[in-house]
């Protein structure tokens, strides 16, 4: 099923610059479930509506996911910098 887009997406092509270091992230115990390019757009969306986690569209993933993802994302490395 395709979404709607926002004017907050980015492209699938310049997605497919930063999907590996997003990969990088995530522990591979289990497949992958969700597009990350969803994922992605829909933090992009939050980033700059300002909207809260729970009003997140739902042609997103549900915003628990969404917020998973994020939060990893956030965390800073060993060197204090985050992939966001």
């Amino acid at each position: 099923m395709k979404r709607k887009q926002y004017a907050s997406d980015i492209s699938r092509e310049k997605f497919e610059e930063i999907e590996p270091l997003l990969h990088s992230v995530r522990l591979r115990t289990k497949p992958t479930t969700v597009d990350l390019y969803d994922v992605f757009c829909a933090v992009l969306y939050l980033l700059r509506t300002g909207c809260q986690w729970r009003f997140l569209p739902s042609e997103f993933p549900k915003w628990q996911t969404v917020y998973a993802y994020f939060s990893k994302w956030s965390q800073p490395d060993q060197h204090g910098v985050s992939v966001l």
